[in-house]
């Protein structure tokens, strides 16, 4: 069994987030000016967003950053 990585739990939790305000990915992207592919691509795990784009993410979120990088809720 292999542990996710941090990256991993943190697009997992933006995903949580977004379908639980009934965003699409587009909306949150258009939020945090962002584009579509690029939140697609954190919430796969696929790339490593700086303290800048999770901030941008969280307020778009209605969220702090902290409560954002808190995944200590996140195991699969």
């Amino acid at each position: 069994m292999t542990s996710l990585s941090i990256n991993e739990k943190i697009g997992i939790k933006i995903s949580i987030l977004r379908k639980k305000l009934n965003y699409s990915q587009e909306k949150l992207a258009e939020l945090a000016d962002l584009s579509k592919n690029s939140i697609s691509t954190i919430e796969r795990g696929k790339s490593k967003p700086g303290i800048e784009t999770l901030d941008r993410i969280a307020r778009a979120l209605n969220i702090e950053l902290k409560e954002l990088v808190d995944v200590s809720g996140i195991d699969l």
